[in-house]
């Protein structure tokens, strides 16, 4: 019996080891959670193109939003474990999903095998410039004298969500959150004035703050941004305990053969590695952070346990 079973443990590895050397053979899929023009979906676009070329095979951004990126997380949890379909997730979705749905008929770390980090970003708290405020300070006094006069929005339970609550908690303000689909429309909704107060990562709002359309007021990362040195981090407004990095990443399905993550792996990091595409990733105000798919688990883990921490003190939970 013993014999049989390394038997067929040999077979399996065999097979995976072959898969690995013709892998790909046919076009990949990259599944994004949201809407097309947000940052998930900005950061998908930037990879892929260097993907196709490094892989010899069309890689593929296929956008799936809807019940917060539980959508496409799902169809990547059930999809075939073989690396031609990954899911652009990391904090948002691997990290955060599973402190704020309580039900979820997927489990958003064991489901997936980390394939690669591809980058960290940051996240800015803007204002409507008709907003009569210039620091968090002023937004929070403003809010408590004009109860129920300001709306925040954006994608529900991700971490643009987070900030907006976090600060809504800290402050005791009575600020109404209303949901989106994504960040992309609900940046446009607080340039219209639709809603007052948006959250979102630096590779979407940067460009608005810089064309007067949108007002900063605080950045949640470590230090302040160099593209914009006047407006403090959450820490200096008073405000400790927000994670500073956002984490992007491709994942793949629980049980996809390890020879094939590694190349997948490999092809990521030597991309993220070249000039050309350190240049790219920081014109959109992103770190490229490689790591080994054994790197990423870990950060993976950890990023659930400092959301979790997260949702208990904003009561952020979801159906």
């Amino acid at each position: 019996m013993r014999s049989l079973f390394v038997a067929a443990m040999l077979l399996v590895a065999n097979f995976a080891a072959a898969s690995a050397q013709t892998f790909p053979d046919r076009p990949i899929k990259v599944m994004v959670p949201y809407p097309a023009g947000g940052p998930t979906d900005t950061v998908a676009r930037a990879i892929t193109q260097g993907l196709t070329t490094d892989l010899g095979q069309s890689v593929i951004v296929e956008n799936q939003a809807g019940a917060g990126g539980r959508l496409a997380m799902k169809t990547v949890a059930r999809a075939a474990p073989d690396g031609y379909t990954l899911l652009l997730g990391g904090t948002n979705n691997n990290g955060i999903t599973p402190a704020v749905y309580k039900d979820l008929d997927f489990d958003a770390v064991k489901d997936f095998a980390p394939v690669a980090a591809i980058a960290t970003d940051s996240l800015v708290l803007v204002v409507n410039p008709n907003v009569p405020v210039k620091t968090l300070a002023e937004l929070v006094a403003y809010a408590k004298a004009n109860p129920g006069k300001l709306s925040s929005g954006g994608g529900i339970g991700i971490s643009p969500h987070f900030i907006l609550e976090f600060v809504r908690v800290k402050s005791g303000t009575n600020i109404q959150f209303v949901p989106y689909r994504g960040a992309a429309p609900a940046m446009t909704d607080t340039i219209s004035g639709q809603i007052q107060i948006h959250a979102s990562a630096k590779v979407l709002l940067l460009p608005q703050i810089q064309a007067g359309k949108l007002r900063a007021l605080v950045v949640a990362s470590a230090q302040r941004w160099p593209e914009l040195p006047d407006v403090p981090t959450l820490k200096e407004a008073g405000m400790d305990g927000f994670p500073p990095d956002v984490w992007y990443g491709l994942l793949a399905p629980a049980g996809t053969p390890a020879p094939v993550i590694a190349k997948i792996n490999s092809a990521v990091n030597a991309r993220l590695k070249t000039p050309e595409m350190t240049a790219s990733l920081a014109k959109l105000g992103l770190d490229a952070r490689p790591l080994t798919s054994e790197q990423f688990g870990k950060v993976l883990v950890e990023d659930m346990r400092q959301w979790g921490d997260l949702a208990k003190q904003t009561g952020i939970k979801l159906e």
